[in-house]
């Protein structure tokens, strides 16, 4: 009776599989036909330079197609295999170098993070001992996204940026709720690099872009720059406008968002996905790993549905996003970096996939593409989505000039900074994040901060606007976010601090004024050597090395750190600094400053 059972069970699991492949193929083109149209007055609609397409049925592209231009200026067309950054759509490319790890035997998803990356270390003990990989590939490590400090402050040393994650603040527990952070995939490209004793762009190349035959596809954006069949980099002013940026080269940060692609490359892709993992009769991705990627992991969104009744529910897989839109499952990421959107989908029961690339900043274009020839190639009655999001875009215009309005009327007029300009100006940091320098110069106050130059103008107290100084055609930066900076000071009334918003709405991140330390010599440090007479206390200054040393009576011995100006702070004392005023080559007095006031001691 047992084996019967068996038997049944195995015939009931085998059937569906069977009568599909009976399936007759739908007629995709009759479907698509008059598509063209609509995609077109997205571009118009959407303010779109250009963007591309791939559709994808079981292990076939059935329709590749540009639209619009990669060079708006030049008019020079896009193409199928015209080349644009595809930002986090490169996280499940990253993702699935562990699960192909997983399945060779040198991890396993349920591992511990930092057991795989020793210099990955988080800041409590519990995040240490209880993050795995799993959690870090489904965005759930109680962490937010500290976008700003990679952004802002990049760098293409990995082990410097991943040096920041233990000063991290988390703002809910692990596991207790879905927040996208890309700093878990460049670890998780980095326990790729351990292991394999390969760059993540070499693993990316082998693994993924040679098997797959994703001959166009690139993993820096200067290759990109120099390729024939580029795209330029796009983004929508504030009055609506079309205008080129720079490209943003993420290279450190690249697990989490640098492959650059075109639609046929990205079709294969996805038809490596749609196939169970395979590519031309070869295992790409190890089918136990694609099944849980493409499995939920995490809740996004919880809820009833919003807008539309049948786009139901928002989960998380392995790199992945999932939902059911209308009726069908769907799995997809998007992808955003300056100038350039991606939207990679595919529908697993389905077995159809759709690529778009587009080369506008942070675009809708990716998503409305998508919906339009999913509606087409299910035979669904049609969304207005094109016209839909261009009515949410005017009215989040209106909305967004009326919020302009009301921050200016925050501004209080009339009013003057606490300290002359000069004051404000030093090295000040954060080690989440980074540090940045202000100078003082003619009169004005300059920082660079994100890769741009940039001035600070008086907004009101000791509150500075950020203005660029590379204000220009191409220029999307500094200007457009509103930066704002407020300086705090010491009790002694010196600054002390800069406050910015970065990451999260209405919390600031401070930064405080670093010791910019003045290497001198022994010879430099001698005129300051000596034993001086504080009030009847002698206090004595002396060499220890290269490092000038303090030692007050009845206290511990102070290394202190040259500042310049004959000036030095007290390393562990913060707030407590000397100066010297020195004379013919030689300290005459020494000043304590500390933050119940100055004390002037003479040379014995």
């Amino acid at each position: 009776m047992k084996q019967i059972l068996t038997l049944l069970l195995t015939a009931t699991l085998v059937s569906p599989a069977i009568s599909q492949s009976k399936e007759k193929k739908p007629d995709f083109a009759k479907r698509l036909s008059g598509v063209e149209k609509e995609l077109n007055q997205v571009l118009a609609d959407q303010k779109v330079a250009g963007y591309s397409v791939a559709i994808v049925y079981k292990d076939q592209i059935i329709y590749s197609k540009g639209f619009g231009y990669r060079d708006l200026e030049n008019k020079k067309p896009v193409t199928p295999n015209t080349l644009f950054a595809i930002g986090s759509s490169s996280k499940a490319f990253t993702a699935a170098i562990l699960g192909q790890l997983e399945k060779e035997g040198k991890l396993k998803l349920d591992d511990l993070a930092t057991t795989h990356l020793p210099q990955l270390t988080f800041k409590y003990d519990y995040m240490n001992t209880g993050i795995t990989i799993r959690d870090m590939m489904c965005h759930r490590t109680g962490l937010s996204r500290f976008d700003y400090s990679w952004y802002l402050f990049n760098t293409s040393n990995r082990d410097s940026l991943i040096q920041r994650v233990k000063y991290m603040e988390p703002n809910v527990k692990l596991r207790e709720k879905w927040q996208y952070n890309n700093w878990m995939f460049l670890a998780q490209g980095m326990i790729a690099e351990k292991i394999t004793e390969k760059s993540w762009e070499d693993n990316i190349r082998e693994r993924f872009f040679i098997p797959l035959k994703m001959t166009h596809s690139n993993t820096d954006i200067k290759t990109t720059e120099k390729d024939a069949d580029a795209s330029l980099p796009y983004t929508v002013d504030e009055d609506f406008k079309i205008k080129k940026v720079p490209y943003y080269n993420i290279n450190g940060m690249g697990p989490a968002g640098s492959i650059n692609s075109c639609a046929n490359d990205m079709g294969n892709w996805v038809s490596a996905w749609i196939m169970g993992g395979q590519f031309n009769g070869t295992e790409i991705i190890p089918g136990s790993y694609l099944r849980e990627a493409s499995s939920s992991q995490m809740v996004v969104a919880g809820g009833q549905p919003r807008t539309h009744a049948d786009i139901q529910f928002s989960n998380y897989g392995l790199g992945w996003f999932l939902e059911s839109y209308r009726g069908h499952f769907l799995v997809e990421h998007g992808g955003n970096i300056d100038g350039f959107s991606a939207n990679v989908a595919f529908y697993p029961t389905d077995s159809i996939g759709i690529v778009v690339l587009t080369n506008q900043n942070g675009s809708a274009a990716t998503s409305i593409v998508r919906n339009i020839l999913s509606d087409k190639l299910f035979a669904l009655n049609p969304i207005p989505w094109n016209a839909d999001v261009k009515k949410q875009k005017e009215e989040a215009m209106k909305m967004a000039k009326k919020a302009e309005k009301t921050e200016d009327s925050l501004q209080v007029k009339n009013t003057h900074p606490s300290h002359p300009l000069a004051d404000y100006a030093g090295l000040y940091g954060n080690h989440a994040f980074s540090e940045f320098t202000i100078t003082f110069k003619n009169d004005t106050l300059f920082t660079f901060i994100g890769g741009e130059k940039a001035w600070l103008k008086h907004y009101h107290y000791d509150v500075f606007e950020l203005k660029s100084l590379e204000k220009n055609e191409h220029s999307d930066g500094i200007d457009e976010n509103h930066f704002l900076i407020n300086f705090g000071t010491a009790s002694n009334g010196k600054i002390e601090s800069v406050s910015m918003e970065m990451d999260e709405p209405d919390k600031e991140t401070i930064f405080t004024r670093q010791a910019i330390k003045v290497n001198l010599s022994g010879n430099d440090l001698n005129k300051y050597v000596g034993e001086y007479d504080l009030e009847g206390q002698t206090v004595k200054i002396y060499l220890k090395g290269t490092t000038l040393m303090l030692l007050v009576p009845g206290q511990p011995d102070y290394e202190t750190v040259s500042v310049g100006n004959d000036t030095f702070n007290l390393a562990i004392a913060k707030g407590y600094s000397i100066q010297f005023k020195v004379e013919d080559g030689k300290a005459k007095t020494v000043t304590f400053i500390q933050p119940n006031g100055n004390f002037t001691a003479k040379r014995k």
